[in-house]
C-alpha cells in the first residue's frame, strides 16, 4: 500500500517533526510508567493477561516481517508493503497494550539463576537499548515506502529492519524466559 500523493510530499517536513516527536515522547512516556512510584489500579486485573497477549501480538509482528523480507526479495513489493503495515499495525496495538499493563502493573522480576540469568539479562537489556531507538528509523522506512520514496526506504530500511526484528522476537524470547514468574 503506497500514499503517492504531492500534498504528503509538500508537508514531508511536518511528518518529519512529527516522527522526531513521537520517538521521543513515547521512549520517555514508557520510561515514566515503568518508573512511576504508584501504579493505576483502576484497571483491575484484567491486565495481567496483557503480557501473554503482547507476546502473540510481537510473534505475528516477528512472522509479518519476515515474510515481508521474502516478498521484497521477490520483487513482490505490493504483498511487501501489505505484511509489513500488518506488522506496523501490530505494533501499534503491542505498544498501547504494553502502555497499559505498565501503567497498571508492577514489573515481575525474573528469578532464574546461574547463566541463564545472565542471558536474560543480556536479551532484556539490549531489547530495551533497541525498542528504545527502534521507533525513528521504522517511522521513516514506514514513511517513505508509504510515500514511494524507495531510494530513501532503502536507505533507512538497512537500520531500521534488523533493528525492528531483533526487537520484535527478543520480546517474544524474554516473555517466554520470565512467564513462569508472572504473579497473576
Amino acid at each position: 500500500m503506497q500514499v503517492n500523493n504531492g500534498s504528503v510530499l509538500q508537508n514531508e517536513a511536518k511528518v518529519k517533526n512529527w516522527i522526531i516527536g513521537i520517538s521521543i515522547v513515547i521512549p520517555l512516556a514508557v520510561a515514566v510508567l515503568l518508573f512511576m512510584p504508584a501504579k493505576i489500579t483502576a484497571l483491575g486485573d484484567w491486565v495481567y493477561f496483557l503480557p501473554h497477549l503482547n507476546a502473540v501480538i510481537n510473534s505475528a509482528a516477528s512472522v509479518a516481517l519476515i515474510v515481508g523480507l521474502i516478498f521484497v526479495k521477490r520483487k513482490k513489493y505490493a504483498y511487501h508493503g501489505a505484511t509489513m503495515t500488518v506488522a506496523f499495525v501490530l505494533g501499534a496495538i503491542f505498544l498501547v497494550s504494553y502502555v497499559i499493563y505498565h501503567g497498571a502493573a508492577e514489573s515481575t522480576s525474573f528469578g532464574g539463576e546461574g547463566s541463564i540469568r545472565t542471558v536474560y539479562y543480556f536479551l532484556l537489556i539490549t531489547h530495551i537499548i533497541f525498542a528504545a531507538v527502534a521507533l525513528f528509523p521504522i517511522l521513516f522506512a514506514y514513511y517513505y515506502g508509504l510515500t514511494d520514496q524507495r531510494e530513501k526506504h532503502r536507505k533507512v530500511v538497512k537500520f531500521a529492519y534488523p533493528i525492528w526484528l531483533y526487537v520484535s522476537v527478543t520480546g517474544v524470547i524474554v516473555y517466554l524466559m520470565i512467564s513462569p514468574y508472572y504473579v497473576n
